[in-house]
């Protein structure tokens, strides 16, 4: 028996017990390794669960469940951290024929991976632009923060996301949508940013200035709205100028 076969008996009930794990009498040991088995399932079950409440809300509980139930045989979790499972769940999404007719399900897959991600990430200095007159301003050379996260959809991933997660949001208008995910405090927030803000994200490499970083997005989408990218990245803490972060 090798490690592959054991996992993979894990993971499907439809395998039998991998030869030469017996109960104490020698027998197989199917009994045990049934109730190991569903224990292993139920726990990375329950971890998508958490980790994709939308996900698990826009498919119901029982599709859902059917769907984690392929999906922890086609991956199993590769760290002892049930929090980080999932991160192929967008990809096995976009793959899965069965739900081809909604191609906003890998969006947002990722938009609550991204959510996720920034909730683990480094503590970093937010950029402090008090006392700063605009030439000085425009003259840092910032990044993003560790927990900042951009994520870019043909599709309202964000609308689609609050009116699943809040019982008061309206129904989501069909556009393409672009979030910004910043960390002001413990918890991270999801914002709609405006056009250009992905080009000006992309741009913001801890070298290039500010002021240049701006000149290259207006120029990549003409009639962005400047203040509007930049007053959301400000306010947020959605920038820095430090090089790496404390591990919180």
């Amino acid at each position: 028996m090798t490690q592959r076969d054991f996992t993979a008996a894990i993971l499907d009930p439809a395998r039998p017990v991998p030869e030469g794990l017996t109960d104490p009498q020698g027998r197989p040991a199917l009994r045990r390794f049934n109730v190991y088995r569903n224990n292993v399932a139920a726990s990375l079950t329950d971890a998508l669960e958490t980790g994709f409440p939308a996900l698990l809300k826009l498919l119901g509980p029982d599709y859902f469940r059917s769907l984690a139930a392929l999906f922890l045989r086609a991956h199993p979790p590769r760290s002892r951290i049930l929090s980080h499972y999932g991160a192929e769940m967008p990809a096995f999404l976009a793959a899965f024929e069965p739900l081809a007719k909604y191609p906003y399900l890998a969006d947002v897959a990722r938009l609550e991976l991204a959510l996720r991600r920034s909730y683990h990430a480094a503590d970093a200095a937010p950029l402090a632009t008090g006392g700063l007159d605009p030439a000085a301003l425009m003259a840092l050379t910032p990044r993003l923060a560790p927990a900042t996260m951009i994520l870019s959809s043909p599709h309202p991933v964000l609308g689609i996301w609050r009116h699943n997660m809040d019982p008061d949001a309206p129904r989501p208008a069909p556009r393409a949508e672009a979030v910004l995910i910043a960390r002001p405090g413990f918890d991270p927030v999801p914002h709609l940013l405006p056009a250009g803000g992905p080009a000006l994200a992309g741009a913001l490499d801890g070298r290039t200035t500010l002021g240049l970083a701006l000149e290259r997005a207006v120029a990549a989408v003409p009639g962005m709205d400047v203040s509007a990218v930049l007053t959301l990245m400000l306010s947020t803490g959605a920038l820095t100028l430090s090089d790496t972060g404390d591990t919180p």
